[in-house]
């Protein structure tokens, strides 16, 4: 969390349904470049959507970008119920204590296990460990896509093996500090965000792997088009427009024998993305479906040659 005089934070809050909590998640954290949480009553049902920002956000600011979220859901064909909207300030500290109440450790697999700082949940013989406390800007990987790419770091991992990792849209750096804990090296993490690779890299020193991870701030789409350097594993958690603009780029630093995940795609636009690397010679071998996402891990086809 970036260090402030201001004890205030401003709370944009949005009413959801069931069929849209984890999408909204996704387009306020995309609108308002802050990472969004949901909270459901347990005696009302009523599920909540907030984000939290540093200043008072103008009207016409939330009105634009939540009117732009409210159209991307509803030109994919889900009901946006009511949506009744909120902004108002709350204590830094009441944010913090929330968070304390509502992050828990969670085990992504028994090779795996994410907690805060502050749990003193103890792992399992041989599992992996990744620390991180919640900030404004990037969750803690409980977000479904960034759960299927956690799932398919350790289902992917071969014990002895070399294996080699890099992270598209690092966020937090979650991914990359797991695959450091669970084996891989080297590990290369990117995003075009400043505020994201600054987070990544605190968060790596927290885990004691900072020496193990290369981050670098870049655009996917200013990458060099080809690259000799080939991962065993690449997830990219990007969204699906650009995933099919850049599939050629992200293919060419596929090791042969390699596993692309990708992820922050939503169920209505999974298809199309797809479609385009089926086309480039590879194979879905796992998807999972969760609340309105879908994200899919794909290998080449036998015979194939990618990249």
């Amino acid at each position: 969390m970036r260090k402030s005089k201001n004890r205030v934070l401003w709370k944009v809050a949005i009413t959801a349904t069931a069929e849209t909590d984890e999408a909204l998640m996704e387009l306020l954290q995309a609108g308002f470049g802050q990472s969004a949480s949901a909270y459901t009553d347990a005696e009302t049902g009523a599920t909540q959507v907030s984000v939290f920002l540093e200043t008072k956000p103008p009207p016409t600011l939330v009105r634009s970008r939540l009117s732009t979220a409210f159209q991307h859901l509803k030109n994919c064909g889900l009901d946006t119920g009511p949506a009744k909207i909120s902004v108002g300030p709350i204590r830094r500290e009441n944010w913090a204590e929330s968070w304390r109440r509502h992050f828990r450790p969670f085990e992504v697999s028994p090779r795996l296990l994410i907690k805060p700082s502050w749990s003193r949940r103890r792992p399992r013989k041989g599992q992996a460990v990744v620390t991180l406390d919640p900030g404004l800007s990037f969750g803690t990987g409980q977000h479904p896509t960034t759960g299927f790419c956690l799932q398919q770091l350790a289902a992917r991992r071969v014990t002895g093996k070399a294996q080699s990792f890099l992270d598209l849209g690092t966020g937090s750096g979650i991914l990359a500090i797991a695959a450091v804990r669970l084996g891989y090296g080297p590990v290369r993490a990117l995003d075009f965000d400043a505020e994201a690779i600054s987070t990544a890299r605190r968060n790596a020193r927290a885990n004691r792997v900072s020496q193990r991870i290369r981050f670098l701030r870049c655009d996917i789409r200013k990458l060099p088009a080809s690259s000799r350097t080939k991962y065993s594993v690449i997830c990219a958690n990007l969204i699906s427009s650009l995933l099919i603009e850049q599939e050629e780029r992200i293919l060419r630093r596929l090791a042969p024998d390699g596993v692309l995940a990708l992820a922050g795609i939503l169920s209505a636009e999974f298809g199309g993305v797809r479609r385009a690397y089926e086309a480039a010679g590879l194979k879905l071998i796992a998807s999972r479906v969760k609340g309105e996402w879908r994200s899919g891990a794909f290998r080449a086809r036998a015979g194939t040659v990618i990249g």
